[in-house]
């Protein structure tokens, strides 16, 4: 029976990761530091299977790293530290440094590790690929502070300074602008290129944004589904920053979790990077719409002129080739949102915690206020 560690495996995609591993006969380790704000009270969660074989421990601890990688053929390393703060040493020393730690045990202690998948994310691209009708396909920069103040929302050509239209963007190009981002493209090169020196086949994931049931409450980085529904079960309209047309692909994590285990299980997927999307663009005002229609909601959302610096203005990820391997996303937007909905209506103590994290972005400065419209 093959051994698969899954650092991270008691959190969001980890656990659905877990669970598609048990289904398929792996026998499976999880190492999972049980850390906040995803895991408030420091207790395995339930919905983690009996079946799995749990060590605590920070993948940034050589002991417990080793410990985790005793006996095991293969590592989904989806630990990682995501957030808007501005620790900014932490990103790196989470996301980088614990992934130069894993393949350092696996070189020197030399582990028969046959596979490594490492989880990414969408974020590496910063504003990704956009067309101009003068200049062609352009890879335009972070909007500057000035442009978003005055509400100007959309990017504009980084060479000629004429509207844009966005497209769908492959892995080709990279260019993280958030510390989160930075670090994350960081762990795949370290990733990617030891695993190529040394000869232990891995795969880098950019996930797209990814949402669906056991998706942490407290964590801001966890996106719209969970603020959008939240919000609207507390009886609350949701507020979307900017004007609201930003457009995002959105995935549900059960197709995540497929797509892991098909790469771990496909040796064309070796050294290989591949994004993981919903296939469709979606606004965050019609994200909005469908989130009320789902709950049956009398609420449309807020656009009070807010915007969080830093943030993309619009990326969609273009999933061809994985789909070349036989992956496509199953399922729909509506469907997603439902299943996330369904799961939050059974935790206890949900309230609003969107206030609390807003609170806390505008006083880092991360969410700011635009100039008179």
């Amino acid at each position: 029976m093959t051994k698969a560690l899954v650092t991270g495996g008691a959190g969001f995609i980890g656990s659905h990761t877990v669970d598609l591993l048990l289904a398929r006969g792996y026998s499976v380790r999880v190492l999972d530091a049980l850390a906040p704000p995803v895991h408030q009270d420091g207790r395995v969660p339930d919905y983690l299977s009996p079946a799995v074989e749990f060590m605590r421990g920070d993948v940034r601890d050589r002991k417990a790293m080793l410990r985790a990688l005793e006996g095991v053929d293969v590592v989904f390393h989806l630990a990682a530290y995501q957030d808007y703060l501005t620790d900014f040493s932490r990103f790196f020393d989470v996301n980088a440094t614990g992934t130069a730690l894993l393949y350092e045990l696996i070189v020197n202690d030399r582990l028969p590790v046959q596979k490594v998948v490492v989880a990414s994310s969408q974020s590496v691209y910063g504003e990704g690929k956009y067309r101009c009708a003068v200049d062609g396909v352009v890879y335009p920069p972070l909007r500057q502070e000035a442009q978003l103040k005055a509400r100007q929302w959309e990017v504009l050509c980084p060479i000629c300074g004429g509207s844009v239209q966005v497209e769908t963007t492959d892995e080709a190009q990279v260019r993280p602008h958030n510390q989160y981002a930075m670090s994350k493209y960081a762990q795949e090169m370290i990733a990617l290129n030891l695993g190529q020196r040394y000869n232990i086949p891995t795969v880098a994931m950019r996930y797209s944004i990814t949402q669906g049931p056991r998706q942490s409450f407290r964590n801001a980085y966890s996106g719209i589904c969970r603020i959008f529904v939240t919000r609207m079960l507390a009886g609350r309209a949701p507020v979307a920053y900017e004007d609201g047309g930003q457009l995002r692909d959105y995935v549900y994590v059960g197709d995540v979790a497929r797509a892991n285990v098909l790469v771990l299980e496909d040796p064309r997927a070796d050294y290989q990077v591949f994004n993981v999307g919903g296939g469709a663009a979606t606004s965050v005002l019609q994200y909005g719409v469908l989130v009320a229609q789902v709950l049956d909601a009398d609420l449309t959302v807020a656009v009070p002129g807010e915007y969080r610096f830093g943030d993309t203005r619009h990326i969609i990820s273009d999933i061809s080739r994985l789909r070349a391997l036989g992956w496509e996303p199953a399922t729909p937007l509506p469907e997603i949102i439902a299943h996330y909905a369904a799961w939050a209506r059974e935790q206890p103590g949900l309230g609003d915690p969107y206030a609390q994290a807003e609170q806390v972005m505008k006083q880092l400065g991360t969410v700011r206020t635009a100039g008179a419209g």
